[in-house]
């Protein structure tokens, strides 16, 4: 039987799938007690905080979403992160990302530093 993360990984690269999984490790990591919720129809895997019941918009930290070369990590808070390094991209208002193409990528300390001021964010302080 295939899960259903399996399913959104399945067309996938082994490439993606790891980088995927890496990145899933470090956002528990950064944010232990953030709910995690597969979105099938915007394939994506959201991380966030509020009552039970899922991850809503309101209580929206981070998602992984696979493409073909990369894995974007978005931000809720991206357009108002601190972000020294310059490693989150994109135009929108509030929601940005960072691409992560390697394993190295998702070891990068940037990396971890804006998932650690989003969570910072979405926790209240």
């Amino acid at each position: 039987m295939v899960s259903d993360l399996d399913a959104l990984l399945e067309r996938h690269s082994p490439a993606v799938r790891e980088v995927f999984v890496a990145l899933r490790a470090l956002v528990r990591e950064v944010l232990p007690d953030a709910v995690e919720q597969l979105d099938m129809p915007d394939r994506l895997l959201a991380f966030g905080f509020g009552p039970p019941g899922g991850v809503r918009m309101s209580g929206f930290a981070v998602g992984l979403i696979p493409h073909a070369a990369h894995v974007n990590v978005q931000l809720a808070d991206g357009a108002l992160l601190p972000d020294p390094e310059r490693v989150v991209e994109g135009t929108g208002k509030r929601i940005r990302h960072v691409k992560c193409r390697s394993l190295q990528d998702v070891a990068a300390p940037a990396l971890r530093a804006v998932l650690e001021e989003q969570a910072s964010r979405r926790r209240g302080g």
